[in-house]
């Protein structure tokens, strides 16, 4: 999808001040030429790539703690989000391979069971913009990803409501978000072993809220797996024999299963549906190009591995060559991010390039080049950035 606007900044319509560093970067970026008419209403200041569907990236000073505010997570959407949905009219319909189809209201979701999940989602195309060639498509930096704790019924226990046939291979997923013009509708599946999975949840709750931009009354949570498989506004659940056909499916959030030359295009019959999400970390402050006159200086970041936990972040100051171990945030758990940080003292005045790189429980570790596709998906490559270091007056 190619960029209607760009980094633009919605109004700021949350109760509370912003930070100092994201104050820092609105201003920086409204000196720079960018509008501010557009008002979100629930959202600090945003990098806005698209206004509707809204396409919101957050800022790198938000990420300052392990559960992300509702009111500064990223929003990721193919189609505009439809009317608000009245909870008590709400129904899920369930039907496909079912002995007992039905329509579910969202009582009887509530009345199921209800687990809490922490999990980190991310945009399958976030960190596009780094890609070399460049690729089309939302030039994602840093920003289209974040942490939460969603609650609600297990997906399995759903499905059981309407008997459910032990021979559906798949769960085919519907929204209420419709299409519009010639955008096709907004349609996935997923295997079935992963929906019957203990932490994959129809969410009813996002951080204790319920906001509509992010997908309620109900969401699906697929820990671990791209944010494409995160359908939003979800209406109906299809088990079937088959894996779904539309464009969401095939050929779109696909990969080459073989590495690429950077630059060439794939081939259609060796391209994979994405599923479970790489290794990666992510310095959010300082900002690269940051000036700073001699002394400590906090770095810090974001690490997350998909269907694993993150074991180690180590970082470099000097591009490369040597490496120190960051300090992790106490929350090692599969599917969840750990917040890093390091207090850097500058051997001297200069321009240093700093580098971040994540090592999971599985001993995946953060690539230097990952590999490229011509879509942008699931950039991964060891994090850098600038920053110059300014003697003293």
């Amino acid at each position: 999808m190619t960029p209607t606007r760009r980094e633009v900044f919605a109004a700021l319509f949350a109760a509370s001040a912003i930070s100092k560093a994201a104050a820092a970067q609105a201003a920086a970026s409204q000196a720079a030429g960018a509008d501010d008419s557009l008002a979100i209403p629930g959202k600090r200041p945003m990098i806005l790539h698209n206004d509707r569907p809204e396409d919101l990236e957050s800022f790198g000073a938000y990420f300052d703690t392990w559960v992300t505010p509702v009111d500064s997570f990223f929003v990721r959407q193919h189609i505009p989000r439809p009317a608000p949905i009245d909870p008590a009219a709400y129904k899920l319909t369930i039907n496909g391979m079912a002995s007992r189809p039905r329509e579910v209201p969202l009582a009887d979701l509530k009345a199921l069971p209800q687990f809490t999940v922490p999990a980190t989602l991310e945009c399958t195309g976030n960190g596009r913009g780094f890609y070399t060639p460049k690729v089309p498509g939302i030039q994602w930096k840093r920003g289209a990803v974040g942490n939460a704790e969603w609650q609600g019924p297990r997906l399995s226990d759903v499905l059981k409501l309407a008997g459910m046939s032990e021979a559906a291979a798949f769960v085919e997923i519907d929204g209420a978000d419709t299409p519009v013009a010639q955008t096709p509708d907004f349609v996935r599946s997923m295997p079935m072993k992963k929906a019957m999975h203990p932490a994959t949840i129809l969410a009813l709750k996002m951080n204790g809220d319920t906001p509509q931009i992010h997908g309620f009354p109900a969401r699906l949570v697929v820990p671990g797996w791209d944010g494409t498989s995160w359908v939003k506004w979800v209406t109906r659940l299809t088990p079937q024999a088959k894996e779904s056909g539309g464009f969401f499916m095939n050929p779109g959030y696909r990969i080459p299963g073989i590495p690429l030359p950077p630059g060439t295009p794939a081939r259609p019959a060796e391209l994979e549906v994405i599923e479970g999400m790489p290794v990666k970390s992510s310095i959010m402050l300082p900002e690269d190009g940051a000036k700073f006159a001699m002394g400590a200086i906090p770095v810090r970041g974001i690490a997350w591995a998909g269907e694993e936990a993150i074991e180690r972040v180590d970082v470099s100051f000097d591009g490369g060559s040597r490496w120190q171990a960051a300090t992790l945030s106490p929350q090692k758990l599969h599917f969840a991010w750990r917040l890093w940080h390091v207090d850097w003292k500058p051997e001297g005045p200069g321009y240093y390039s700093i580098l971040s790189r994540a090592t999971d429980t599985a001993g995946r570790i953060q690539p230097f080049v990952p590999a490229w596709n011509p879509s942008g998906y699931l950039w991964n490559g060891i994090d850098r950035i600038g920053v110059t270091v300014e003697a003293k007056a």
